[in-house]
C-alpha cells in the first residue's frame, strides 16, 4: 500500500511534467521556446552523464567528447553530403558509441579520480583533433549555417521533434536502469569489490554502460547541431563536460529525473541571468555551493526525502 501510494504520486508528477512540456510552447514567446528546446537537449546530455555518475558511481570529465562527436557528425553529414537528418542522428549515435567503446576500454580499468582524469584526457584528445583539423572540421571557426529540414525550420516544430526524441531516449534509459543490468550497475556503485567477489565481471558491465552513456550523449549532440545552426570545438572541451555535472548535482544524481530537474534550473537561470549581467559564472558558483552545503541530495532528492515520509504516514493511517 505504501509503495503503491508513492508510485502513484510519482506518476502524477510525471504526467504533469509531460503535459506542461506540451502546453508551454503554445503560450510563451519564441525566445522561451528556444530555451525549452535547450532544456530538453541538455537534460538528455545530463541524463546520459548520470548513467556513469549516479548509477555507476564514477565521475566523468570527458562526456562532452561524445556530445561534440554527435554534433560534428550531424553537422558534417548535412553540410558536406546533404544527408537527411534522421540518418545523421543514427550515424552520430553509432560513431559516438564506437569512440566510447575505444576510450572506455582503457577508462574502466581505473576508478575514482584516475577514472575522471583519464576520461578528461580522452575528451581533450577529441577536442584538439576537432580544433586542429581545419580542412575537415573548420578548426576554431567551427561549422556555420547548418541547414535544417524544411519541416523542422519552425522553432515550435523543432521543439516538439526534440521532445519526442528525448522522451523516447528517456524511456529506453529508464528500462535500462531498471533492468538486471541497471541493478548490477548499482551494485558496482555501492560495493565494487563485493560485486566482483560474487563472480560479476565489473569491467565488462562498466564498459557496456560507458558505451551506452556515450551513445546518448552523441544523440544529444546531434540534436544540438541543427537547433543552434552552428557549432564550435568548445562543445567537446572539458569545460563543457562540467555542465552535466552541475545539472546532476543541482537536480540530484540518485534519481532518474534529477539531471532533468537540474537542466531546467541551470538553463532557465542561465537564460534569465545573462540577460541582466555577465556574471553568470559567479551566479552558478553560488548556486552550486548552496546545493552542496544545504541540499546535498540535490533538489529532487531533497523533495523526495520530505514528501515520501509524509505519504508513507498517510498510507499507514488509511490502511489502519
Amino acid at each position: 500500500m505504501i509503495k503503491l501510494g508513492v508510485l502513484r504520486s510519482s506518476y502524477g508528477w510525471l504526467v504533469l511534467a509531460v503535459a506542461a512540456s506540451i502546453v508551454l510552447p503554445m503560450v510563451v514567446g519564441v525566445f522561451w521556446v528556444h530555451v525549452l528546446t535547450e532544456i530538453l537537449i541538455m537534460g538528455l546530455f545530463a541524463t546520459s552523464f548520470n548513467l556513469l555518475f549516479g548509477y555507476m558511481g564514477q565521475l566523468s570529465f570527458g562526456q562532452a567528447a561524445y556530445y561534440g562527436i554527435g554534433a560534428y557528425t550531424t553537422a558534417l553529414m548535412i553540410t558536406k553530403a546533404s544527408i537527411p537528418l534522421p540518418l545523421c542522428i543514427v550515424a552520430s549515435i553509432i560513431l559516438a558509441g564506437i569512440c566510447a567503446l575505444i576510450f572506455g576500454y582503457f577508462c574502466v580499468r581505473l576508478i575514482g579520480i584516475y577514472f575522471a582524469i583519464l576520461t578528461m584526457a580522452f575528451g581533450q584528445l577529441v577536442f584538439y583533433i576537432i580544433f586542429q583539423w581545419y580542412d575537415f572540421t573548420g578548426g576554431d571557426n567551427g561549422i556555420q549555417g547548418i541547414p535544417v529540414p524544411p519541416l523542422l525550420q519552425d522553432p515550435h516544430v523543432y521543439y516538439y521533434f526534440t521532445l519526442a526524441v528525448v522522451i523516447a531516449a528517456l524511456i529506453v534509459m529508464w528500462f535500462i536502469i531498471n533492468s538486471p543490468f541497471g541493478y548490477t550497475m548499482r551494485a558496482i556503485r555501492d560495493n565494487s569489490n563485493r560485486t566482483r567477489f560474487i563472480g560479476i565481471n565489473i569491467r565488462k558491465y562498466m564498459l557496456i554502460n560507458f558505451v551506452i552513456s556515450g551513445m546518448f550523449a552523441g544523440l544529444a549532440g546531434s540534436l544540438w547541431a541543427p537547433f543552434n545552426r552552428s557549432i564550435a570545438p568548445d562543445l567537446a572541451n572539458w569545460g563543457h563536460s562540467g555542465i552535466p555535472v552541475f545539472m546532476a548535482v543541482i537536480g540530484g544524481p540518485l534519481g532518474f529525473f534529477g539531471p532533468l530537474v537540474g537542466s531546467v534550473v541551470y538553463t532557465f537561470l542561465s537564460a534569465f541571468v545573462t540577460g541582466f549581467t555577465e556574471y553568470w559564472p559567479i551566479t552558478i558558483g553560488i548556486i552550486i555551493i548552496f546545493i552542496v552545503l544545504f541540499l546535498p541530495g540535490g533538489i529532487l532528492g531533497t523533495l523526495q526525502q520530505k514528501i515520501q515520509p509524509s505519504e508513507m504516514n498517510n498510507s499507514k493511517k488509511e490502511s489502519g
